[in-house]
């Protein structure tokens, strides 16, 4: 499907099978697993196909049963996996995670040497000869990928260069993963990165992260840090209190959606950035772009998996109308 034919959006990093445990509390204590498809680049792919957008994915999977669940899963959404390589090499990496709703949640991966994890240079410049590339609008990007080696690092920039040369849009969640790499090597790259980019998305520590300021600062303050590297959009991701944006030295705030239960907090950050995306490829303004940003953050964490909770265009013209609680 390649961009010739009108792809919207491209991404890029690393897929995951995700090990969620089936009942709420501690992984010490969990018994039974359900398979999930995970990744933060995959999850914002899915949401923005799911709203209606053609959308390209670039990456590695291993030659095993779980790479194929996630070529399988994705070619399901509707998303362009023709330059999703299979990587004879190496394994797909998995990540194991138990549930709470209270704390902090334990994540253990196994993803070092993994297939996505083997990103190079190489696997975006076929995309670029393939057309991929070619007219695409929007360019998305995350903090997570080039944290997972050297090699996936230069691949991230590549890929910024390419989006450049598009004249495509460029987002970039910082998603800061301090089980992949912690503050001090993060913060130079995603500095380099938030400077080169035309959207900014992250929670508040994130941004404050990117701006060398306290995480205590105000989110406004924190978004005019950020914007002063050169960014045109600054998204802080305020959870359960909504979002700010700030564009060109405007800001706005909407506020979040009322979850009347958590059932899975994990991918939210995902879902908001591929209903902000999808807004603002629908021409939408800011504070339009961050109520669909705050709808689908809000259906994602009603779900249990990254991707489950991820509405389609109707679902999410429903939660943003107010529609009835039961379709009869």
């Amino acid at each position: 499907m390649g961009a010739h034919n009108g792809t919207e959006l491209v991404t890029f990093g690393e897929c995951l099978a995700s090990f969620i445990a089936s009942d709420p509390g501690p992984l010490a204590e969990a018994r039974g697993f359900i398979r999930h498809i995970a990744g933060a680049e995959a999850n914002v792919a899915v949401g923005v196909a799911r709203l209606g957008h053609r959308v390209a994915y670039v990456g590695r999977v291993g030659a095993d049963g779980f790479g194929t669940a996630i070529v399988r899963r994705l070619r399901g959404e509707g998303v362009d996996v023709g330059h999703l390589a299979v990587d004879d090499a190496a394994r797909t990496g998995v990540m194991f995670r138990e549930r709470r709703v209270v704390g902090a949640m334990d994540v253990v991966y196994h993803r070092a040497g993994s297939a996505g994890s083997r990103l190079t240079t190489a696997d975006i410049d076929r995309a670029v000869a393939d057309g991929v590339f070619e007219d695409v609008r929007w360019l998305h990007l995350t903090g997570i990928t080039p944290g997972l080696s050297d090699t996936a690092r230069a691949a991230t920039m590549r890929a910024l260069d390419a989006g450049r040369d598009a004249g495509a849009t460029i987002s970039f969640d910082i998603n800061l993963r301090r089980r992949v790499w912690s503050d001090e090597q993060a913060a130079p790259v995603i500095r380099v990165l938030a400077s080169r980019v035309d959207v900014v998305l992250g929670s508040t520590d994130e941004l404050a992260l990117v701006a060398d300021m306290d995480p205590d600062t105000a989110p406004e303050g924190l978004a005019e840090a950020v914007a002063a590297l050169g960014p045109a959009t600054v998204v802080a991701k305020l959870g359960a209190d909504g979002a700010l944006g700030r564009d060109r030295g405007t800001s706005v705030i909407e506020p979040g959606l009322p979850v009347g239960q958590v059932v899975d907090p994990v991918g939210a950050g995902d879902a908001f950035c591929a209903g902000f995306i999808a807004g603002r490829l629908d021409g939408v303004d800011l504070a339009t772009a961050l109520q669909m940003g705050n709808a689908c953050g809000a259906l994602a964490v009603a779900a249990s998996g990254d991707q489950a909770g991820l509405p389609d265009r109707e679902e999410l013209g429903r939660l943003l109308a107010g529609g009835p609680d039961t379709l009869r």
